[in-house]
């Protein structure tokens, strides 16, 4: 069966980023000139997705006014003959179907994506975090959405990380496939990295058959008090196959300021317009550092 619908968890505090996120959403932090939810709104389309449920919560108002109409500024713009960034404007009322519906309480991830059921439906559904972005040249998505639609199963995102790494991550216990599909013995939130069973990470895309929804609603509050959806992913995995999509290259982690900045210079210096002179400005800071 396609999968059309997308739900985009846009509840949290992004404390990670304080100040900056003391009055506008993580969300909305940009990458050059680009809110970061809307490169992930982006690459959801690119994949095949049409129907797009964003899951928000306090102060993320500026999420629903990013995505609506502007038409007072449509207007200036066209006014002053701005016509290129006219359609840009105009393009991102137009890219998808996009809803909303409020969390109430942050009370987890598994939380949030239980609050998706009535606008999913019965029908298969992908999940995307807008604090990992992909970039544009690795089709994860479409690729797990290609993977769900052969095998009928839940698929989701895998990625090898530094040991000590994975206990900022829910951890898979993989079994090989192929050369990059694995399924899922088990899968647990946050290990002790001496107890992780394997380096292999859960990474914030998923594609879920509707069954995750009965899970979720029987789900007991794990890791911090919260519904953790790895807990549901992990309680299907041993009543019916889950896959691990599993690849290497291409995420940024834009929860995280080291990678936030990457991901801004990564993707700046691709640009035709500000690429070849960031360049050049990044090799001379470089330079005069290394002095």
């Amino acid at each position: 069966m396609r999968v059309r619908k997308a739900v985009f968890p846009a509840a949290g505090w992004g404390t990670r980023f304080l100040p900056a996120t003391k009055a506008q959403p993580k969300e909305m932090l940009p990458v050059v000139d680009t809110p970061a939810i809307q490169l992930v709104v982006e690459e959801a389309v690119r994949a095949g997705i049409t129907d797009i449920l964003i899951i928000t919560g306090r102060n993320k108002r500026s999420i629903e006014d990013h995505f609506d109409r502007a038409v007072e500024l449509e207007m200036f713009l066209e006014d002053k003959g701005k016509f290129d960034e006219l359609k840009q404007m105009r393009s991102l009322s137009e890219m998808a179907e996009i809803h909303y519906i409020r969390q109430g309480e942050a009370l987890g991830l598994g939380h949030a994506v239980g609050m998706a059921e009535m606008h999913v439906g019965g029908e298969p559904f992908a999940v995307l975090l807008g604090d990992d972005l992909i970039h544009h040249s690795v089709p994860l998505l479409a690729e797990m959405l290609r993977t769900y639609e052969t095998h009928g199963r839940s698929v989701i995102a895998g990625m090898e990380v530094p040991h000590e790494d994975i206990a900022f991550y829910g951890c898979i216990t993989p079994e090989s496939v192929d050369e990059h599909l694995a399924r899922v013995v088990s899968i647990v939130e946050k290990p002790d990295p001496a107890e992780a069973p394997s380096d292999l990470a859960a990474i914030g895309r998923y594609v879920f058959s509707p069954d995750i929804f009965s899970t979720l609603r029987q789900l007991k509050p794990g890791r911090g008090g919260e519904i953790q959806l790895t807990d549901a992913i992990n309680i299907v995995a041993q009543e019916q196959t889950v896959y691990a999509y599993r690849f290497d290259h291409g995420r940024f982690d834009v929860g995280n300021k080291l990678d936030y900045l990457k991901a801004t210079v990564e993707l700046a210096i691709e640009r035709d317009d500000i690429g070849p002179a960031f360049r050049r400005y990044l090799a001379d800071v470089v330079a005069r550092n290394d002095r």
